[in-house]
């Protein structure tokens, strides 16, 4: 494809080059070789930008630097190579329609048209497949569960009873959706379990990530809302409620009968306790343990977490302990000489 072509895709203007450079390949630019194209976002890239050996970079309209390759400026480079990245990427696997002769499917399932079964996937009495739908090998579908059209259920996923998903979802290798939420209530010197009898319902355009798992609810629905993305190993509990446009990285875990708002942002191994609301918009920092609401638009950070301003201060405080431990002692053992000096004072009166 030709440079200028790609510049053209994404709004771009070619700088060092006439556009009629030939680029087959997207790579990082520590590893990209002639014919490639690479993409500058994060300033503390920009020394690899004289050694690279890529064919063409994508950068901002705003850098300035030494490049040996041709340039392309876009206002968004980040964006703007995610969609270079798909115009050059090897065609996805295809998978014919049909049932594999190994898959096992209920006599009253019913399937969309043009749903692919891949081999040994099961999908269970009362099941209903969404048009256009590809369940992967090993695809457990349980009874009655809804699938919309255009989803994609990747291997070994699994959809417990009843579990219902919108239409273009994306499920990642070992996801388990409807488990039972975890609850249980001391009696008589031993845990009794209490039923688990809710569902899970994931809105349209969601993507979950490989090993999550989002339990069903006690009673009710656990809700997963539009658009949410959700990252590889994140636990979500019974009753959760995610909303629209959410984002959360990777094993981050959000407790029963918790709320997290539209458009928020949970980092990495972020921990939310149960029973609490995180507004609209608000950002929670990697590694923060949430124990009580967060307003709308806030970003906090920490254990526990607090405001991110006043988290940093904190972290400030903690690091110079070692010095104030120091200081301390120092300040004791003069303290102690001075109270020496006023006995020996006192006593020789």
């Amino acid at each position: 494809m030709k440079l200028a072509d790609i510049a053209k895709a994404v709004g771009g203007i070619v700088e060092g080059a006439d556009g009629e450079i030939a680029v087959k390949g997207v790579a990082a630019l520590q590893d990209a070789e002639a014919g490639d194209i690479a993409f500058l976002a994060n300033p503390r890239y920009a020394p690899l930008m004289k050694s690279t050996r890529a064919s063409a970079v994508v950068v901002s309209e705003q850098w300035h630097g030494e490049s040996g390759a041709a340039l392309i400026r876009v206002t968004d480079p980040d964006m703007a190579f995610a969609k270079i990245a798909a115009m050059l990427a090897p065609p996805p696997p295809t998978f014919p329609p049909g049932v594999h002769e190994t898959a096992v499917v209920a006599k009253d399932a019913v399937l969309g048209v043009g749903v692919s079964v891949g081999p040994h996937a099961v999908v269970e009495s009362g099941a209903r497949i969404g048009d256009r739908t590809r369940i992967g090998a090993g695809v457990y579908i349980g009874h009655a569960a809804v699938v919309g059209s255009d989803c994609v259920l990747h291997p070994h996923v699994s959809l417990r009873e009843r579990v219902i998903l919108g239409d273009r979802v994306v499920v990642h290798n070992g996801a388990v959706i409807g488990s039972d939420g975890f609850g249980y209530g001391w009696q008589a010197g031993h845990w009794e379990k209490i039923p688990q009898v809710g569902i899970v319902e994931i809105g349209d355009d969601v993507e979950i990530g490989a090993n999550v798992t989002i339990d069903r609810a006690r009673f009710g629905k656990t809700v997963i809302g539009r658009g949410v993305k959700i990252d590889n190993l994140v636990q979500i509990a019974h009753n959760v409620r995610i909303g629209d446009h959410t984002a959360i990285a990777a094993q981050a875990g959000i407790a029963g009968s918790s709320t997290v708002g539209r458009y928020c942002r949970l980092g990495g191994q972020a921990g939310i306790t149960g029973h609490i609301s995180i507004g609209d918009g608000a950002v929670v920092g990697a590694q923060a343990g949430v124990t009580k609401d967060v307003k709308s638009g806030q970003f906090v950070s920490g254990y526990p977490a607090m405001p991110h301003d006043r988290a940093l201060e904190s972290h400030a405080h903690v690091m110079r302990l070692p010095q104030l431990k120091a200081r301390v002692a120092q300040l004791e053992a003069e303290v102690e000489r001075i109270r020496r000096l006023l006995e020996d004072a006192g006593g020789s009166r």
